[in-house]
């Protein structure tokens, strides 16, 4: 179903509409497809649910979509972002009507006469022309996956083969494959995806990886989250030998190739897949500065294996940050990262992947442009759903 001239003009005389009652429209939309459809509630975070933060990426998706209606070339980012994510949950065609038809329901009772006969169609028309290409290159990436060595599609069971305490907050699982077959590569930044049951309801989530690739073993790194049902269930109900679903890796967050310098700008548990782009650039001659933000010593992982890494190691630097440190915690800041800290450690040309909570992204995407880092040349990606940073 393809957009004539007229509804699309329709749909941009929406826009006014969707500023006003977009979260409105999302949280409604929510509620009708979880209370009609809840074999879908697996598929969305329900922490995100809460705090709001789901509903306010769909409503700006919504609107971005509406504003650029007549380019949707221009979301070619925000939908690569979009399919890598679907994948990852196994989202399939199947699920596009549900999704339709709560929007469509969501609007009319949200927007009331204001949802004309005709603006309905328009906005089916539109909801299709997306979901169709969400669709077609979510089967693209699926089959690609599919056909590389190591690869799979849905589900793969893997043991526990280790678990590691990282820090206070932070344990790694080593998982390996129970058919006792290779795995699919990945490049370091992705992630996987998890399929578990908690209290009896299927749950889903991402987790970056954390280690190089290697081909025999996937490693997560997982902080626990005082109300995170995943996070907890892993860290309390999971042992050493027990078996855990995963989808194959995704996610278009990736050290790219080159001879560039990196910058690994990291807070809290953004750590995780930082820690695996520098196992990877450990073996090159790239120029390396990995710049970590913690509150404390305590909650700081992997700071042992990174010292090793600078220790032996030439082309790496790094520097710690605490705010609220303990008495005898060395850091090598006190306090937070701030342009003269990002100065000292930048290099011309520098690669900077940075990725924390949101505050912490909001901060350094401000900071970057500050100092002068082009755009071309900052790469990032969220723990939850993208939200905007500006």
């Amino acid at each position: 179903m393809s957009l004539s001239e007229h509804q699309t003009q329709l749909i941009k005389a929406s826009i006014p509409a969707l500023v006003e009652h977009g979260e409105s429209l999302t949280r409604h939309f929510y509620q009708l497809m979880f209370r009609d459809y809840p074999q879908v509630r697996a598929l969305f975070n329900q922490t995100h649910q809460s705090d709001g933060a789901q509903q306010r990426a769909l409503a700006g998706a919504i609107l971005a979509y509406a504003r650029h209606i007549e380019q949707p070339e221009i979301l070619n980012d925000a939908i690569e972002l979009i399919v890598n994510k679907h994948v990852s949950l196994n989202i399939l065609p199947e699920h596009y009507p549900i999704v339709g038809t709560c929007l469509l329901q969501a609007m009319a009772e949200v927007l009331g006469d204001a949802l004309t006969p005709e603006l309905a169609e328009s906005w089916e028309a539109a909801y299709w022309q997306l979901a169709n290409l969400l669709i077609e290159r979510e089967e693209a990436l699926y089959g690609a996956r599919e056909r590389q060595l190591g690869g799979w599609r849905g589900l793969r069971t893997f043991r526990v083969a280790r678990k590691q305490p990282e820090s206070e907050v932070i344990t790694s699982f080593y998982l390996e494959p129970v058919d006792g077959g290779p795995i699919m590569g990945f490049t370091p930044g992705q992630y996987i995806g998890l399929d578990v049951i908690v209290d009896g309801e299927p749950v889903r989530r991402n987790y970056s990886l954390s280690d190089a690739p290697n081909g025999r073993h996937y490693r997560i790194s997982v902080k626990r989250e005082p109300w995170g049902r995943v996070s907890g269930y892993l860290h309390e109900s999971v042992a050493v030998g027990d078996t855990l679903n995963l989808y194959p890796p995704s996610g278009n967050f990736k050290l790219r190739e080159g001879d560039h310098p990196v910058v690994l700008l990291t807070g809290g548990v953004g750590i995780t897949p930082a820690i695996a782009m520098l196992n990877a650039l450990a073996g090159s001659r790239r120029p390396v500065r990995f710049v970590h933000a913690a509150t404390k010593q305590r909650h700081h992982a992997f700071r042992d294996h990174v010292d090793q890494l600078t220790q032996s190691h030439d082309h790496i630097e790094r520097c710690y940050l605490y705010d609220q440190a303990d008495q005898g915690d060395d850091a090598d800041v006190y306090g937070q990262v701030n342009a003269e800290v990002l100065s000292q450690y930048l290099l011309p040309d520098s690669e900077v992947y940075f990725l924390g909570p949101v505050p912490f992204m909001r901060k350094m995407l401000r900071l970057l442009s500050q100092v002068g880092v082009p755009q071309h040349r900052r790469h990032f990606e969220f723990f939850g759903p993208a939200q905007a940073l500006e």
